[in-house]
């Protein structure tokens, strides 16, 4: 008898997300989980990213005990200070301004939730930017409008231009959801993409 496969669910209303998950072949569903995202007092942009991915996957396996979540969460950092999503032109023309020439690392943390227990990673992308001029700045913005994106610059589409270099042991990281360890874990939790997808 084959035992059965579980069930898995994203914890995510991210469609950046849900489109690198469906790469794998597992049929999957989706719950956006409904948590606090404030930072704690004193919190590191690492541990932030670490303990919102544990909450989110926690939350959905509440409502789904015998399933496989997952949760993901992404803290971008310069100097040591998370920088959010920008929401408008001016915020991210300012905030690519500022990071002209400069490193942005991503923290970019997932858990993997199941009866068995869970466990919960980060993997750090290192995005060097170019010396950027106002006019491409405002150019790119135009073109892409990456208001909902930390950092500004959406490195799965036009925002690579801006890159002089970027280093992590996991492409998919900065996107949103690192799906080398993502593998690890969900083989670990008896979910295999290579045997268990379609």
């Amino acid at each position: 008898m084959t035992p059965s496969i579980p069930d898995l669910v994203l914890a995510s209303g991210s469609p950046y997300r849900k489109a690198l998950l469906t790469r794998l072949g597992l049929p999957f569903s989706t719950v956006a989980p409904d948590i606090d995202e404030t930072p704690a007092p004193g919190e590191s942009p690492l541990a932030l990213s670490r303990r919102l991915a544990r909450e989110k996957a926690l939350a959905v396996s509440a409502q789904h005990p015998e399933a496989v979540v997952i949760g993901s969460d992404q803290v971008a950092t310069w100097n040591g200070e998370p920088i959010g999503k920008p929401g408008s032109f001016e915020r991210a023309h300012q905030q690519l301004t500022a990071l002209s020439g400069q490193t942005v690392v991503f923290h970019t943390a997932i858990c993997v939730s199941h009866p068995g227990g869970n466990e919960v990673i980060d993997v750090p992308t290192h995005c060097e930017f170019r010396a950027l001029s106002p006019d491409e700045i405002t150019r790119y913005l135009e073109r892409e409008a990456p208001y909902d994106t930390a950092g500004s610059a959406k490195a799965e589409s036009l925002g690579i231009a801006l890159m002089a270099g970027m280093r992590s042991n996991d492409p998919t990281a900065i996107i949103g959801l690192p799906l080398i360890e993502l593998c690890r874990m969900l083989r670990a939790a008896g979910l295999d993409p290579v045997m268990h997808g379609q």
